[in-house]
């Protein structure tokens, strides 16, 4: 493996997720963060670049100057691939620009502001035979890594049914009218989309339910809530899910649950066993069992599966959270992007893409008509 080149399209001084994405591509060492169109304005992304010691060349006015000089450089020197960490409305149109000049794209979810956007992109990448990486980070916890293994392997028999919440307090005061311009963009549908707190965080949840069962949830009644003064998109939601096996659950998120920070958590049932995963002790997967007592999981602990440990960095007894979770994805992504760069594939993704993209948008989507007509149940 060679060390990849990354160029960056938002994620300046003040960024949160811009930084989480640094911080994940550059913990395995296998990703370097050479220029990059930081900001909105050619000063503030200048002012980013050099706080990041990127050279001043490469700190692009905006992401449209970045692709064109960065496709002119030596292949020697040019970005490999581009990571999007913009607000929702910006992911698009530079993705695609990326995608039609011949960059593979890292982009966070949810995948567009529209549908009908997510469509078209996923028509960009097919055709274009790059690869595209989509950040939901939590399926690239070990624990959920094992999870997932035990359910495919048949361990907890037939799936039944699905809980699943993602409960924050945040924005249980009207924070958008401070300044704070993480608040101020989510709950702006220009900015954001149909979907606010569903966008933000219920997509994290849906993705969880559909990867850990490996089952699709085909239909949803939805029953969304705008609780702070004067907010048009929603900050709170209950929805009611079907599997396509005939499991059934509920998929709760919230962003005005006062005092819960970030309270992600899924219990999976079946007629054998079941399991419950909360991101805020995410070192421990507890298994409970028709016929044998109560087990619990940890990374590279007893009887942990070999995949799960390929996602563990560090021996039994050490804890690893979110941000090893999110580099898992720059990992795999990394080791993916070096075997296609030499023409030997070895197997499929091992990090979500442009499928689940589009699933997180079909489920907004769905979950807003649902709301809008009394909650009447809609499919995805």
């Amino acid at each position: 493996m060679r060390k990849l080149r990354m160029g960056m399209i938002g994620g300046g001084q003040g960024s949160f997720i811009g930084e989480v994405h640094r911080i994940a591509a550059r913990l395995d060492g296998h990703i370097d963060l050479v220029c990059g169109a930081f900001s909105s304005t050619p000063e503030r992304s200048l002012e980013s670049g050099r706080a990041l010691h990127i050279q001043e060349n490469r700190c692009y006015a905006n992401f449209e100057e970045m692709i064109e000089k960065e496709k002119n450089l030596p292949s020697t020197e040019r970005m490999d691939f581009v990571a999007i960490v913009t607000p929702n409305h910006m992911h698009f149109s530079p993705a695609k620009l990326a995608l039609q000049n011949g960059f593979h794209v890292v982009c966070d979810k949810p995948l567009t502001l529209t549908l009908e956007e997510a469509f078209s992109l996923e028509r960009i990448v097919n055709s274009s035979g790059l690869l595209f990486v989509l950040t939901h980070n939590y399926p690239s916890s070990p624990m959920i890594q094992q999870a997932r293994a035990m359910v495919l392997e048949g361990e907890f028999g037939q799936i039944r049914k699905v809980v699943v919440q993602y409960l924050q307090g945040w924005l249980s005061t009207a924070l958008e009218n401070t300044g704070q311009k993480q608040a101020a963009w989510r709950v702006d549908p220009s900015k954001s989309g149909i979907g606010g707190a569903l966008g933000d965080i219920g997509t994290h949840a849906h993705n969880l339910v559909e990867f850990t069962t490996g089952l699709k949830i085909v239909e949803l009644a939805a029953d969304l809530g705008k609780f702070g003064k004067n907010r048009v998109l929603d900050d709170d939601g209950n929805v009611l899910i079907r599997l396509e096996n005939g499991a059934k659950g509920s998929l709760s998120f919230s962003q005005i649950a006062l005092g819960e920070e970030n309270n992600l958590a899924i219990s999976v049932y079946g007629d054998k066993g079941s399991f419950t995963w909360r991101q805020e002790n995410p070192n421990e997967l507890v298994t409970r069992w028709l016929d044998k007592p109560k087990t619990i999981y940890t990374p590279n602990g007893v009887s942990t599966s070999s995949i799960a440990s390929s996602f563990s960095r560090i021996p039994a007894g050490h804890p690893e959270g979110y941000l090893e979770a999110f580099a898992n994805i720059y990992k795999n992504f990394a080791i993916h992007l070096n075997e296609y760069l030499d023409g030997k594939m070895n197997g499929p993704a091992n990090y979500p893409g442009i499928k689940e993209g589009v699933r997180g948008m079909q489920f907004i989507y769905a979950c807003v008509n649902s709301s809008e007509n009394n909650s009447d149940w809609k499919k995805i």
